[in-house]
């Protein structure tokens, strides 16, 4: 007799509808999925709703994807709970959210070798919201050479907040006037200085489990024209290394869904934005990468419930610090070493043969549901929602282009 497991995956979203959908829809066509041990798995998807919790109430779900707590506390501490409590499986971790800004992967990252830019942490320009402000300030903040770190430098560098998200108060800084403007425009954000580097491409990885797309990123163009799609605008090597640096810093911090940022120079990787609790996936943005985010979304969560996954939710140091620090190790060799750390947490060969047998069909179901009408409807649902009357046509071309340059490219995926 064939036994059979239900588990409900949970989906606390904010604002957004189009990757919702797009997952959902992914998730149905699944059907049962059987397992080598002959179980077979139903798989369901809820959107949760926000509501008072008792904290011995058992939560119904055995995976919750997050696109809302790192801002929106009652949805994270019932996220804590159901982890603790009821082993929900998380993406992404809610124990890590304080590192989960560019300051501690920066520092994390410099501990493990990774050439990222030199950075700077200066104290706030206005004082904080807290009585106590005044006395600590006058006792003990040191005054400061703001132009003589911006010397240490060079000229030009980036002003950031050190936790920012979507480029909030990012600025370019040319000279000394400039540099002035843009910390007096901080006011109560907690800013970084960092130097620039001349780079050849700007790249951005999107990695969910074990899979990472690295993708040519223009950030000075429109968000839908932000991701080029360019195949070997990497070499080899230096893809590779991109991949690993990604996967590195979500297997250290125990992320699980997340978009890593560098600039490359050469075959140089430079990280300069390895932390985002809720990574860009809107089909108006990624486009033509936005049927190999769903999917690989939609694998991930399936192999973590049906293969009853065990969450790692707190940070372990110690087995990547005895990499960084082994003094008989270049950088190569400890590149190499951090992959076999990233696979091993992410149990990268036994989720490559759930996806080549349990999931043996996710490729054509894909394509099938991309180049259905199902999926036009909820893109141009997306693209009446997102831009003003006046565009709809122009964007309906430029995605529906995109996307159909996808199907063509993966054609062969087709049943």
């Amino acid at each position: 007799m064939t036994t059979t497991r239900d588990h409900l995956i949970g989906l606390l979203l904010g604002a957004e509808e189009d990757w919702p959908t797009a997952f959902e829809a992914l998730v149905r066509r699944m059907g049962l999925l059987t397992t080598a041990d002959g179980i077979e798995h139903r798989i369901e998807t809820e959107r949760v709703t926000i509501e008072p919790f008792n904290l011995r109430d058992k939560a119904r779900q055995d995976l919750c994807i997050d696109r809302l707590a790192y801002w929106y506390y009652h949805p994270r501490e019932w996220l804590k709970k159901a982890s603790l409590m009821d082993d929900v499986y998380l993406l992404n971790s809610p124990f890590t959210f304080q590192s989960m800004e560019k300051h501690s992967a920066y520092c994390a990252m410099l501990r493990l070798g990774m050439k990222v830019p030199n950075t700077i942490l200066v104290p706030y320009k206005n004082p904080v919201d807290n009585a106590r402000w005044a006395y600590t300030s006058a006792k003990y903040n040191r005054s400061f050479d703001l132009d003589a770190l911006a010397d240490e430098l060079g000229y030009p560098l980036y002003m950031k907040p050190f936790d920012g998200g979507g480029w909030r108060g990012v600025s370019k800084v040319d000279d000394v006037a400039g540099l002035h403007k843009s910390y007096d425009e901080s006011g109560e954000m907690l800013m970084h200085l960092q130097e620039s580097i001349d780079y050849d491409v700007f790249a951005r990885a999107l990695t969910i489990g074990p899979e990472t797309m690295v993708m040519k990123f223009r950030p000075e163009l429109p968000m839908h024209d932000r991701y080029e799609v360019s195949h070997d605008f990497l070499t080899p090597e230096a893809g590779q290394e991109a991949i690993t640096i990604s996967q590195t810093v979500n297997a250290f911090f125990r992320w699980e869904f997340n978009s890593c940022e560098m600039l490359v120079k050469g075959d140089q990787i430079y990280p300069i934005d390895y932390a985002n609790a809720c990574p860009d996936v809107a089909v108006t943005s990624l486009h033509y990468y936005f049927p190999w985010a769903m999917k690989a979304l939609a694998k991930w969560s399936a192999f973590c419930v049906a293969t009853d996954r065990i969450a790692k939710t707190q940070v372990d140091t110690e087995p990547w610090f005895a990499v960084a620090d082994n003094d008989q190790l270049d950088y190569d060799a400890k590149i190499v070493a951090y992959q076999r750390l990233a696979d091993a947490h992410f149990d990268t060969e036994r989720y490559n043969e759930f996806c080549a047998t349990t999931l043996s069909h996710i490729d054509e179901i894909t394509y099938e549901y991309v180049t259905s009408p199902e999926f036009r409807s909820m893109l141009t649902s997306t693209i009446h929602q997102t831009y003003p009357t006046h565009e709809w046509e122009r964007f309906e071309a430029h995605f529906g282009g995109l996307l159909t340059m996808w199907s063509d490219d993966n054609a062969h995926l087709a049943g």
